[in-house]
């Protein structure tokens, strides 16, 4: 392999957030207003997001860990059960399992989507298996009618790893309207839209949410808003363990003006990685993205794969982009080789998931990204020689 000398002038991050002047007022409205912490602002952001995604009710919390682990125990998951998910994920996905007791049980993926094989998950279930969570893996929604039809045949609980699939879109509808209990977001700065850290719980189910209300926020019986508010005093129960993972009103105003920038935030992305595509597609060493028909990919990463028989030069080649100031990201992590979940589940269970993780390389994309600069990107790519 070799590769030409040419470095890019300015260093090329892999992400960047998009934050502006109607994020700063937002805040520093908030700050003036003497009411920090939750309050009228993650009221609006909620109603707002559940507007977006067509879904009755959204439920802010502190990051999408825990709003993984808020919608697990809501739905009743509890020590010695099983969930099924991908090993392919970031490894908050089988925390948000083990963090409540309960037993995470990997299974591989579709290697075109990346997203969990729902024949593979139905061969796993067994008789303390109670939930699947599902992920949709860098902004790709994953088989969701066959997820489903599984869910129901099976009796399971059916939550979605929302973390990148804002404005995603499956059979015409955008994700987060849960096909199942639940649909959990991300709001990291890695995320198309951030508030820095934060996440969101999206259900059809009002007494679902109602209780998720109530655990992110010790189970109080009645909300900080409510009680301040009244004009008779009212005194709070608290009638099960919770938890404080409340979001702030500051958090929540950047997310009300990241939410009014998504159109746009969506439409470059996807424009961008349009131009990957059609750039790399005949670089014989690569594989790039693949959508199913039914699918509308937000690109929340730009991913592509080394083809089987050079997939051992993954991070030659990732060092030699960084040489000519190009960042970029190792694959997706396979979860079952870290060691709180090293197991008998190894790769040869998980084969596809640990050639994709193996052999994926993240390229740069953001919102700021100039054309220039991702043609900086491309040549570099066609510059290596295998």
């Amino acid at each position: 392999m070799s590769h030409a000398p040419t470095t890019v002038a300015a260093f090329v991050p892999v992400a960047r957030p998009y934050i502006g002047m109607e994020e700063e007022l937002g805040v520093l409205e908030v700050l003036r207003s003497g009411w920090i912490t939750q309050g009228p602002r993650v009221a609006e952001f909620e109603a707002r997001f559940a507007a977006y995604v067509g879904c009755d009710d959204a439920i802010a919390v502190s990051s999408c860990t825990t709003a993984l682990q808020l919608s697990l125990l809501a739905c009743g998951i509890r020590p010695g059960d099983e969930v099924v998910c991908p090993s392919l994920s970031f490894i908050a996905t089988a925390n948000s399992i083990a963090c409540l007791g309960a037993t995470p049980v990997f299974a591989d993926i579709d290697l075109d989507t990346y997203n969990i094989d729902p024949a593979h998950v139905d061969r796993l279930i067994s008789r303390r298996t109670k939930a699947i969570l599902v992920v949709h893996q860098i902004g790709l929604p994953a088989n969701l009618t066959e997820l489903r039809q599984l869910a129901s045949r099976r009796n399971l609980v059916l939550i979605e790893d929302a973390a990148c699939a804002i404005g995603a879109e499956y059979d015409g509808a955008r994700i987060g309207k849960p096909i199942g209990e639940c649909a959990c977001f991300s709001f990291h700065p890695r995320k198309i839209i951030t508030t820095g850290e934060g996440g969101m719980i999206t259900t059809q189910n009002s007494e679902l949410a109602e209780r998720l209300r109530r655990l992110r926020q010790h189970a109080m019986s009645v909300s900080d808003v409510t009680r301040h508010s009244a004009k008779q005093i009212v005194m709070e129960t608290y009638d099960e363990v919770g938890f404080n993972f409340r979001m702030t009103d500051m958090q929540a105003a950047i997310g009300i003006a990241q939410l009014q920038r998504l159109p746009d935030l969506l439409e470059r992305r996807r424009f961008l990685a349009q131009r990957y595509s059609k750039a790399l597609d005949e670089v014989s060493w690569l594989i790039t993205p693949k959508v199913p028909a039914n699918c509308r990919h937000n690109y929340q990463s730009y991913m592509v794969r080394l083809v089987d028989e050079i997939a051992e030069e993954r991070d030659t080649i990732m060092q030699r982009l960084l040489e000519r100031n190009i960042s970029t990201r190792r694959a997706i992590m396979a979860i079952h080789r870290e060691l709180p979940y090293k197991s008998a589940q190894g790769d040869e269970i998980l084969p596809r998931t640990s050639l994709a993780s193996d052999s994926g390389i993240i390229l740069p994309l953001y919102h700021q990204m100039t054309e220039e600069t991702q043609d900086s990107v491309i040549e570099a790519l066609w510059d290596i020689r295998i």
